[in-house]
């Protein structure tokens, strides 16, 4: 079951994207070629276009919304039932538990959709807003979710927990011991000094 949602994600993936190459590969091209922005972004090449560029925009929209509707429908389907099953559970630290982690989820999925819609719509209608903050939420929307999923999946999982805990302890753990060495070359740089000078007095008395 798995392999197979998998194997549909990435045919849908391949469909929708491939179309991008094949608009953009059509297109004339004056000028510079310099886009501005941190990835290959597709509307932004778009944007150095001289020609006609419509069906690059439109096609652009469509899969923005198509993907986000999609999307939003079949995760909202999903966390329905989920909370239905939830709340059949006797427990109420389970239910509490339950809907905690789904919370957590759905934070890590609005971290996605929200900048990726902000990013697709920012070059049809948000002409007024800044470029860098364009780039910026642009970046976000690429890096904030995957550095996120481990986090909030492996935080939640003691054993997983605990071993980022050690590892963490163990990674602090050489930075502070460099640190300690300095400190006591410096401090026995300084006794040294201190007793040399106060040898060097005595002699000249």
């Amino acid at each position: 079951m798995t392999k197979t949602i998998g194997s549909l994600v990435l045919t849908r993936g391949v469909l929708l994207v491939s179309p991008f190459s094949i608009l953009a590969s059509r297109l004339s091209f004056c000028g510079h070629r310099l886009i501005s922005h941190s990835y290959c972004e597709h509307m932004a090449v778009v944007k150095l276009v001289c020609g006609d560029a419509r069906a690059n925009v439109v096609y652009g929209l469509f899969v923005a919304f198509m993907v986000a509707g999609f999307d939003v429908l079949m995760i909202s389907v999903s966390y329905a039932m989920i909370l239905r099953t939830v709340m059949r559970l006797p427990s109420t630290e389970a239910r509490l538990k339950a809907v905690s982690t789904c919370a957590s989820h759905t934070c890590i999925l609005l971290a996605f959709y929200i900048p990726g819609l902000f990013t697709f719509l920012t070059h049809r209608f948000g002409h007024h807003i800044p470029h860098h903050v364009h780039i910026m939420v642009a970046n976000l929307y690429l890096l904030v979710p995957p550095m996120l999923n481990p986090i909030v999946y492996g935080v939640r999982t003691k054993e997983i927990r605990d071993r980022k805990i050690n590892l963490l302890l163990k990674l602090l753990a050489v930075p502070i011991i460099i640190i300690i060495i300095i400190i006591i070359i410096i401090i026995g740089t300084e006794i040294t000094r201190t007793i040399s000078l106060f040898l060097n007095q005595d002699l000249m008395l």
